[in-house]
């Protein structure tokens, strides 16, 4: 019997071995009670290089590095394993060829039954490839938190699933104002609104988050000191692999100045289109009421010899006055769309306002009716501005007839003026400089943003067909930014509206220019040069100069001018237009001053040009004109 468990043991010992020498996975060896290597297995010679015949009867300690043999360690394995019974950690170990590789080491000793120690049971397992990874990953994870902590234009932290504040990064330090022990643990909805938390904004953030998978929205933000700022804010849910929340990922960017110069850039944008619109009509307009003017100068100087050369037939004569009326119409139309083209004739002088408004205030009481009540409310210092007296008074009726139309039913219209300094800082369409600012506002009706939008734009109009030619505020616009000021329309439904006129404060010492007054007595005789290039003008500004007694020489462009001028003589006058093909007026004017200094010239124009040097000191003649208009300017011009 004893023979057979004899056999059996071995046969058990020998299957055992096999076992242990069939893992690669693990190094598992046996050490004497000293730590000297008595068995090898073949995972043990895979990933630490020794063949058995090397290692055995070598002390384990060679396989520890030098740094962890100084200190010791193989040695208080040995006894951590006697005292507690078992020994299991983790580090590096060294291979026969001299590299490294980190390994988890459970060491047993081995006891008799009378608990002597036989040695030691030891199993590695080399487990360099889970190290580098999560040596990998702790350096991802601290460059990550060294990433988020650097930020500092944004806001990056946690929330638990309840919403509260698990960290807090540099970026909310600065955008927030909190430190982080003042926030965390704290429910995040303290940096919503008052308004917003009613509003049970937070939760419903926290809720869609976690029902679409993300929540991205701007909103209003508080500050640690209660200052508000514009947020854009992200909500992701952080789930673990098992799909269960673990919280959220917020981030939070202050918005308030990359928002407030994108609304500033848009106003600019829509400031400047409005501008080039407004140019572009302008233009237009202004070239319309030019060849509108030369049209309504042949029309009335036509019907103006018609009626000087007479008829007993009383039909036919209220025919030509209900021409000449009509024509007079045009007239007033083409004013408006030149003073809209910023190209009409003005004579800017000190005005006082208050005194103004004043002067007309029986012309608006009774053209605005006993429904609207008008007041005035001006400061008593308020300084003289610089406008066309005449220009400014249509501006101020025209405005308050608006008022009165917005009020059917009647109301208050009030006029209020204040004094104001503009900086030169970019951000006014005014010159830096000192202006008062005249209000006219009403109790109307007001006007809505697409009305208010186009309110200024000529011909637009919401007075219905043949009530009004749209041109009135595109006119104040027009005379108001000739004069270096700004037109303002401000107005909401239902709420009434305010006209603002901008007006450069009159400089000091500035005063009305005296106008030297021409003596309508017609000057018979003259030989007249005329040139325009306008053959209907043309014939029609002769048959006046005719009918009054004058010889007239006619040409069609300034190079026929200039060669009449030279073999005539006895030319005593030149009248000519003023925008001509390849020559104009101006530079006719000076050729022929050049010429014959003596002999005086006159500019038709039909509208205000800007002239300068010799041709800005020319009498200048307004087109339409009458024969009245020529007998006048040519006494002016032969003084």
């Amino acid at each position: 019997m004893s023979e057979d468990r004899t056999r059996v043991s071995a046969i058990e010992d020998g299957r055992f071995r096999l076992l242990i020498d069939a893992v690669i996975d693990y190094a598992i060896y046996m050490l004497d009670p000293d730590g000297i290597v008595t068995s090898w297995n073949a995972g043990a010679r895979r990933f630490k290089g020794y063949e058995e015949a090397e290692i055995l009867g070598q002390h384990f300690s060679r396989f520890y590095t030098d740094d962890d043999r100084r200190a010791g360690l193989p040695q208080r394995a040995l006894d951590t394993a006697i005292r507690e019974g078992r020994f299991e950690g983790e580090g590096w170990r060294v291979r026969k060829d001299g590299t490294h590789f980190w390994s988890h080491v459970v060491i047993d000793p081995i006891l008799d039954p009378s608990g002597t120690l036989l040695g030691f049971a030891k199993i590695t397992r080399d487990l360099t490839d889970r190290k580098m990874a999560e040596e990998v990953l702790k350096q991802s994870e601290q460059q990550f938190r060294l990433l988020v902590q650097s930020v500092t234009d944004y806001a990056i932290y946690m929330l638990s699933p309840d919403g509260r504040v698990s960290n807090w990064n540099p970026g909310a330090q600065r955008i927030k104002g909190y430190l982080p022990e003042e926030v965390i643990g704290q429910h995040f909805s303290m940096f919503y609104t008052p308004e917003d938390r009613d509003a049970c904004e937070p939760q419903r953030t926290l809720d869609i988050a976690v029902r679409e998978g993300r929540f991205e929205n701007k909103g209003w933000r508080v500050r640690k000191d209660g200052t508000r700022f514009l947020a854009h804010v992200i909500v992701e849910p952080i789930r673990g692999d098992t799909g269960t929340l673990l919280g959220f990922a917020k981030i939070t960017r202050d918005i308030t100045e990359v928002t407030q110069a994108q609304q500033a850039l848009e106003q600019t944008r829509e400031a400047l289109f409005q501008a080039q619109k407004m140019q572009a009509i302008g233009q237009l307009s202004g070239g319309i009421a030019h060849d509108f003017n030369n049209l309504l100068t042949v029309i009335l100087g036509n019907l103006e010899i018609v009626r000087k050369r007479g008829t007993d037939d009383p039909k036919i004569t209220r025919l030509i006055d209900n021409a000449t009326q009509g024509a007079l119409r045009g007239v007033s139309l083409t004013q408006r769309m030149l003073a809209f083209a910023r190209r009409q004739e003005l004579k800017s002088e000190p005005v006082r306002i208050p005194a103004l408004v004043d002067g007309i205030s029986g012309l608006l009481r009774s053209s605005l009716g006993p429904s609207v009540n008008i007041e005035t409310c001006f400061p008593e210092d308020l300084e003289p501005v610089m406008a066309d007296v005449n220009q400014l008074e249509l501006a101020v009726l025209n405005l308050a007839t608006n008022a009165r139309d917005a009020m059917p039913h009647g109301g208050t219209i009030t006029f209020s003026a204040r004094t104001e300094e503009v900086l030169d800082n970019g951000t006014s369409f005014l010159a830096a400089g000192r202006y008062v600012c005249l209000n006219i506002t009403d109790t109307g009706e007001g006007m809505d943003e697409a009305t208010l939008a186009s309110a200024m734009d000529p011909f637009f109009t919401t007075k219905g067909v043949g009530k009004g030619t749209g041109l009135g505020l595109s006119m104040v616009h027009g005379f108001i930014e000739q004069l270096g000021g700004r037109f303002i329309l401000k107005s909401r439904k239902d709420h009434g509206t305010t006209a603002e006129l901008w007006l450069p404060v009159a400089t000091r010492g500035a005063a009305v220019q005296p106008v030297a007054e021409a003596v309508a007595v017609s000057v018979p005789g003259l030989c007249v040069l005329v040139v325009d290039d306008d053959s209907l003008v043309l014939t029609s500004t002769s048959l006046l100069l005719e009918d009054l007694g004058h010889r007239v020489i006619s040409a069609a462009c300034g190079a026929r001018a200039l060669e009449l001028f030279s073999s005539e003589p006895e030319i005593d006058l030149v009248i000519t237009d003023m925008a001509m093909p390849q020559m104009s007026g101006a530079q006719l004017a000076k050729a022929i001053s050049i010429l014959r200094p003596s002999v005086p010239i006159i500019l038709a124009t039909g509208y205000a040009d800007r002239l300068e040097g010799f041709a800005a000191r020319l009498p200048r003649l307004s087109k339409p004109y009458t024969q009245l208009h020529l007998v006048e300017i040519i006494a002016l011009a032969m003084k």
